[in-house]
């Protein structure tokens, strides 16, 4: 009986110890798991601009858990164990959003010289101009256009924490026709490069829209007329016909991506309107006729403005061939007039920049280009926050400094209502809960 009792204790004090150690390893997980509050942390300013109604809030507090905001006004009680950043009397306002950017480009690689870029060379040139992005107050941006999808595997980068960038929505390879904007015209025929986006007919399109999308682009971008930076093409002609937009749109919508539609001419914009395309890029040459469609339609128009001045004033400097610097010299001054008859019409603009055919990091030179073609200070800045949101599909995550939202937040030194111009001024730079400058 003894021999026995011993043998049952033995037994018990193991199966004791066994789950004593589970309960341990079970503790310690929870505790990895991420279930111990994450840090706290308050950020003060003496103002920040609400962009929902353009009003500014004195004494602001935003309280920040993690990556996300979890309050924000002049009322809010900071906790004890909060981490405070004290901005003393900036005017904090919400991470800036580039609709139109191509960050895996230089204005020195524009023309022939970009013959000479591997596409390797062309993502590590991305990982710079997404650091100089995000410095410039762009915690969001919208790549629109790489080679080989460089932009991709750029976005995926900053996405794993391997690089400092802005969150981006990237397109891949850019849709057209054999021989259109989207398509290489700099080789000699003998060559039969044709670019990775390019597909003819109906059949074509969708097959391509639909491996895009396989390789990871986020959005789909096509080129609904010529443009300004490559060879044959004429900026004012459409490319893509009715048809053709219709079946890459449809596509793209049914498996969950929005479609951007390069167009400069005004029949190019009234066909992809038609089309259902989410945005129109540039609009160089939008008619009355293509603004009532847009409006009817809501679909967002993404201006490039300030470009005109840097490209021309740089054409030299930069060796713009000379066929792309007389295009430039036509369409880009005529677009101004254009988009400030587009924007008294009343079309919906979201900001855009094309910075690749400008310096990265002068995003913010735009906002004074749309203030001098007629919009309120207000209105600049809602369109690369609140508005840049919407048709990102992110206004639950990104755009203005409200709870549940990205902690994605910069601070200027003055009032970017009285001068817009602060905001190329950015002092403090927030991105994800994380202080970038």
């Amino acid at each position: 009986m003894s021999v026995r009792l011993s043998s049952f204790a033995v037994v018990f004090h193991v199966a004791q110890q066994f789950i004593l150690g589970v309960s341990l390893i079970t503790i310690s997980a929870i505790s990895i798991s991420g279930e111990t509050p994450q840090p706290l942390i308050a950020v003060k300013a003496a103002h920040m601009l609400n962009v929902n109604d353009g009003t500014f809030i004195d004494h602001a507090i935003v309280l920040i858990r993690g990556d996300k905001i979890i309050a924000a006004g002049n009322k809010v009680k900071i906790p004890e164990t909060a981490q405070i950043i004290d901005l003393g009397d900036k005017t904090l306002l919400p991470g800036l959003i580039d609709m139109h950017t191509h960050l895996t480009a230089d204005p020195e690689n524009s023309g022939y010289s970009s013959i000479a870029l591997s596409v390797p060379r062309q993502t590590l040139i991305g990982a710079r101009n997404a650091r100089l992005t995000l410095n410039a107050g762009f915690t969001t941006v919208r790549d629109v256009y790489a080679e080989a999808y460089s932009d991709v595997g750029l976005r995926d980068a900053i996405n794993a924490g391997d690089i400092p960038g802005p969150r981006m929505m990237a397109s891949g390879p850019g849709m057209g026709i054999t021989g259109g904007h989207c398509d290489d015209t700099m080789h000699a025929p003998e060559y039969r490069l044709t670019s990775g986006g390019t597909a003819d007919g109906v059949a074509a399109v969708m097959q391509k829209t639909r491996e895009i999308i396989k390789y990871g682009a986020s959005v789909i971008k096509i080129c609904a007329t010529g443009g300004v930076l490559s060879f044959g093409d004429d900026p004012k002609a459409s490319q893509y016909t009715l048809e053709e937009m219709k079946t890459i749109v449809g596509e793209a919508h049914r498996l969950g991506k929005k479609v951007a539609a390069h167009a400069h001419g005004g029949d190019g914009i009234r066909l992809a309107v038609l089309a259902g395309v989410d945005s129109i890029e540039h609009g160089s040459y939008i008619d009355d006729e293509g603004s009532k469609l847009m409006k009817e339609h809501k679909t967002w128009l993404v201006p490039t403005l300030y470009l005109g001045d840097w490209l021309i004033q740089h054409a030299e400097e930069i060796k713009l061939p000379k066929a792309l610097l007389e295009k430039a010299k036509i369409v880009l001054p005529d677009a101004r007039k254009h988009v400030a008859r587009a924007v008294s019409l009343g079309v919906p603009i979201a900001f855009g920049t094309d910075a690749g055919v400008y310096p990265h990091g002068l995003n913010a030179r735009e906002f004074a280009v749309y203030v001098q073609i007629g919009m309120t200070p207000i209105q600049a800045i809602r369109s690369a926050t609140v508005n840049a949101s919407k048709l990102l599909g992110w206004e639950d995550q990104v755009g203005s400094i409200d709870v549940g939202k990205f902690a994605d937040m910069i601070a200027v030194d003055g009032n970017p209502l009285e001068d817009v111009t602060e905001l190329e001024r950015v002092k403090w730079v927030m991105k994800a809960g994380a202080v970038i400058r």
